[in-house]
């Protein structure tokens, strides 16, 4: 807690108990929308103070009278009480006059510099939960029930502060009973803003593909979705972030054709289940193991999805994640969905309704005609959706849950930078998986998931959100953060405006996000892995060891490159990749292409042709996934590596030795390890394919300890600081196996290993990254 009232320490000792005092105290973090005011009032009253409370430029400001031990009660109380959702921090404490005859809630104010907080999108949570299953309760499977402790914020809020005229509900006046509510300080949803009942609407309508009419009233609604969802229809459901597309997770027919029609053949699908038991879990327990970092991730009030491994008597089909042994599960975030998978009694098929690579759709009529094609039926409503917002991912990787996409529930994501930032800046994050943020003062906020910005859709959610996040948080960007790519959507749209923009190299911007959430470490080792991503030499990078410190990276090992066939074209096809690396070790290796154009592609890849050198780690993958996997062309980003993890899981062998790799200096005096070796031991046909992807993952981690090693001498050899930590981020550490491994054996060999938690290791964390960065240099040209 920060407390400024050092006006106040001499008054103290000529103050007794029971003297009555007054105090002015401003409270900041996030306190709108998180039902602080309430709480305050509902404190105040119960002190017996008198006073008032309103909402003052995303501040909270509070006038407080009456005993000197009560008013200090209820200062400590303040942020030890604090409803769960609030950060409250108490910013000033001053001596005030006396002026209050009760405790009341005032209109919200503007004055000043403004001081936002924008929460996330909440979960309903257990006394609403238990509402929506009373019948003698008047909300009873009322779709859209919520209190002051949950349901949308940041999806629903157009500006603050949080008053009910400044969100998507100010168009639905509230009913007598609800105006009661609102209005009575006792009540649980005392200024609840969201605040509904069948009364006042929002309201639900379904309506099936090619019918005319729409079935109304929020139970015939519900009642006609759960009817073509039971018998194996595939449906679109709106929620609070955007539409899902649903079906019967048990229904192999079902699922598969979700994927037909949403042409999607082998992505994994998330599915939602039931809550059911004592901690909500029963049912998620029949399909996966839960270790209790899972599960308590999965009751964490976000709400996000979790992977988890499959259990092998698992009810739900294996078409939700052809060829891998993980399930995407989470439990009900909305009352909507909590009525639907109550009704159903069974996991549901919960995937966003987009098309491949683009946000979620939010609008009906988007939704009625891009999905005309896929969806059966679609359950609308009414209540308005300013932003999209896709699901949070997370999974355990080393005893810790680690974000994988930001989403409904964990974005806005708002850090304290290590270092403030003179001036605000906006950080448009790269070109894959984009997510962007804006950085002021000390403060981070990272958007939810945009997706990939090649599609007109994902880059109008881009633009709208750089226009919408700084006016909402009341900053004007005076720089613009972007990755180094000349060609990345993001990077052009930086540069086509008229405010400075600051270049951060992909993998600097990596190990800077990683720097930023853990700002303890001064002196790093950051090995950053990943596919792609443009080095300092204009080269592709992407198996990088990074020395130094935001502000200033020096990048003194990585992997002998490989030169991928049509590099652009590698992610989707990683028979480019294996071709590659088998040819470059002398080994035949037939592409799969036609007669005459394989040795065309040979000729072209010995002259040097659309083969350019890359040291990204994610085309070893891919490569590796072809040659043990027969793997030859992938139908979504990531694909590759993901089917050879799983492959390796299941060959898992704790006493394999790893096969060590050479480790030399190149030319520039940079240190590479030799991949080469490796290729040769997985194209051993005469090993199981379960051993070799194991081998793989084990002989990389092995690399990287190696490196370590190496680096730490060569540190030593110079003179220069020793490292305090070795850092892993970037996609390829999205990988359980290899992230595991190598943390294990970073820990026996006496090193401090660290990864990102709150912030994405892959590209979805580039903003954040960017925005430490720039702090970092900011700060350099102002000394």
């Amino acid at each position: 807690m920060n407390v400024q009232a050092t006006s106040l320490d001499g008054d103290r000792s000529r103050q007794n108990s029971g003297e009555i005092v007054a105090r002015h105290i401003i409270v900041c973090g996030m306190v709108q929308g998180v039902g602080f005011r309430p709480f305050v009032h509902r404190l105040a009253t119960g002190l017996g103070l008198k006073g008032s409370v309103r909402n003052l430029s995303g501040h909270v400001e509070i006038h407080v009278e009456g005993r000197l031990d009560d008013v200090e009660e209820f200062q400590q109380r303040l942020t030890a009480d604090a409803p769960p959702l609030a950060r409250p921090i108490i910013a000033s404490i001053t001596i005030a006059t006396h002026r209050a005859a009760g405790f009341e809630i005032l209109g919200s104010a503007m004055s000043g510099q403004a001081d936002v907080h924008l929460p996330p999108d909440r979960f309903l949570c257990e006394d609403c939960w238990r509402e929506l299953f009373d019948p003698s309760n008047r909300r009873y499977r009322h779709p859209f029930i919520t209190c002051t402790q949950c349901g949308p914020r940041y999806t629903l809020i157009e500006r603050l502060p949080y008053d009910r005229e400044n969100t998507g509900m100010s168009r639905f006046p509230l009913c007598a009973d609800c105006r009661a509510e609102y209005e009575s300080p006792g009540d649980r949803r005392f200024h609840a803003e969201p605040l509904s009942c069948r009364a006042c609407g929002p309201r639900l309508a379904f309506k099936v593909r090619g019918a005319a009419d729409v079935v109304s009233g929020d139970e015939a609604a519900l009642a006609a979705a759960v009817a073509e969802l039971g018998r194996g229809a595939i449906i679109a459901v709106r929620g609070i972030g955007g539409y899902h597309l649903m079906c019967d997770a048990s229904n192999a027919e079902a699922v598969a054709t979700l994927r037909r029609r949403k042409r999607r053949p082998s992505k994994p699908l998330a599915v939602l289940f039931p809550q059911s038991g004592v901690d909500g879990l029963d049912v998620v327990r029949q399909s996966v193991v839960l270790d209790d970092v899972a599960a308590g991730v999965l009751r964490d009030p976000a709400r996000p999805i979790v992977l988890a491994p499959r259990r092998a008597d698992c009810p739900v089909t294996r078409e939700l994640a052809p060829g891998l042994d993980t399930i995407g599960v989470f439990l009900p975030y909305s009352p909507l969905h909590a009525l639907l998978t109550s009704d159903i009694g069974r996991p549901l098929v919960a995937t966003s309704a987009n098309v491949s690579g683009e946000p979620v759709i939010i609008d009906s009529g988007d939704a009625e005609l891009r999905l005309a094609h896929i969806a059966d039926g679609i359950l609308h409503h009414d209540r308005p959706i300013l932003r999209p917002a896709d699901d949070a991912v997370v999974h355990v990787v080393a005893g810790s849950a680690r974000a994988l996409r930001l989403g409904r529930g964990t974005a806005p994501l708002e850090l304290t930078l290590p270092r403030p930032l003179p001036r605000p800046v906006l950080a448009v994050g790269g070109q894959m998986k984009c997510a962007i943020g804006i950085g002021f003062d000390d403060r981070a906020v990272l958007s939810p998931h945009i997706g990939d910005l090649e599609s007109p859709r994902a880059l109008g959610v881009f633009e709208h959100l750089a226009a919408d996040l700084p006016r909402i948080h009341a900053i004007e960007p005076a720089v613009v953060v972007a990755d180094a790519h000349p060609h990345y959507v993001s990077s052009r749209w930086a540069r086509s405006g008229n405010r400075p923009v600051i270049e951060v190299l992909h993998h600097h911007a990596h190990a800077s996000g990683l720097g930023g959430e853990h700002p303890h470490v001064d002196n790093w080792l950051v090995f950053v892995w990943d596919a792609t991503g443009m080095g300092a030499d204009a080269a592709i990078w992407g198996g990088e060891a990074l020395v130094g410190r935001p502000g200033n990276w020096r990048r003194v090992a990585s992997i002998r490159p490989l030169r991928p066939l049509g590099l652009d074209l590698a992610a989707r096809a990683p028979w480019r990749s294996a071709a590659a690396v088998m040819w470059e070790c002398g080994l035949p290796f037939a592409p799969p292409l036609a007669p005459g154009e394989a040795e065309l592609a040979r000729l072209a890849w010995d002259r040097g042709l659309n083969a350019p050198p890359t040291s990204g780690i994610g085309r070893l993958f891919d490569a590796a996934a072809t040659l043990i996997l027969d793997l030859r062309t992938a139908s979504f980003e990531g694909e590759a590596p993901m089917q050879l993890e799983a492959l390796a899981w299941r060959g898992y062998q704790p006493a394999l030795s790893p096969l060590r790799l050479p480790l030399a200096r190149d030319e520039k005096c940079i240190l590479r390890s030799d991949w080469r070796p490796l290729i040769v031991a997985i194209a051993d046909t005469d090993k199981s394919p379960q051993l070799r992807a194991h081998q793989f993952h084990l002989a990389l981690a092995a690399m990287l300890v190696d490196q370590a090693h190496a680096i730490r001498e060569r540190l030593a050899a110079e003179g220069a600081p020793p490292f305090e930590a070795v850092g892993l981020t970037g996609g390829v550490f999205q990988n359980k196996l290899l992230a595991e491994m190598v943390h294990e054996r970073l820990a026996t060999e006496g090193f401090t290993a660290l990864m990102p938690v709150q912030v994405p290791a892959n590209d979805g964390g580039l903003a954040f990254g960017q925005i430490v960065e720039a702090a970092a240099r900011l700060e350099d040209t102002m000394r």
